[in-house]
């Protein structure tokens, strides 16, 4: 699927759309991609800041994706945990930049080449325009080559 096209469908996907969680860019070679969540009075949560299972949800599948586009078909690539530090109260709209380096995906493929589990952490920020940090978002990818490409 081209980068331009699964952006369009996942800003129509229900619970991005509905959330107001929108993919800003991804780029051709699936190395970058950036996401916005904006406030709404229908996504705030008690005390008018950002949701914190919003805040997750922006940065959720992101870190597979990417990864799963860079590999290739002849790997497994799936989300195997997550963890969020809430930072700061997110009082405006966030945004999230995920960038998997060439380097990383060599490393993951390398790693992988002998048919063993790979399990490596992620990380992203989600910050505000200005740059504040509003929360940490840690995601463990599980990463193995198909025992057919072994």
């Amino acid at each position: 699927m081209r980068a331009s096209t699964f952006r369009r469908l996942m800003n129509l996907w229900p619970p991005f759309l509905f959330n107001s969680i929108r993919v800003q860019h991804v780029s051709e070679d699936w190395s970058e991609l950036r996401v916005v969540l904006r406030l709404r009075p229908w996504n705030r949560n008690y005390v008018r800041t950002q949701f914190g299972g919003n805040l997750f949800a922006m940065t959720d599948p992101f870190w597979m994706l990417l990864a799963m586009h860079q590999l290739g078909n002849d790997y497994f690539v799936w989300d195997k945990a997550g963890a969020i530090d809430f930072v700061a109260p997110g009082r405006e709209d966030v945004y999230a930049h995920f960038k998997l380096e060439p380097a990383v995906v060599d490393e993951l493929r390398a790693a992988a080449a002998g048919g063993d589990k790979v399990l490596r952490w992620f990380d992203v920020d989600v910050v505000t325009r200005s740059g504040e940090v509003v929360a940490r978002v840690r995601k463990q990818l599980y990463v193995r080559l198909k025992p057919k490409a072994r």
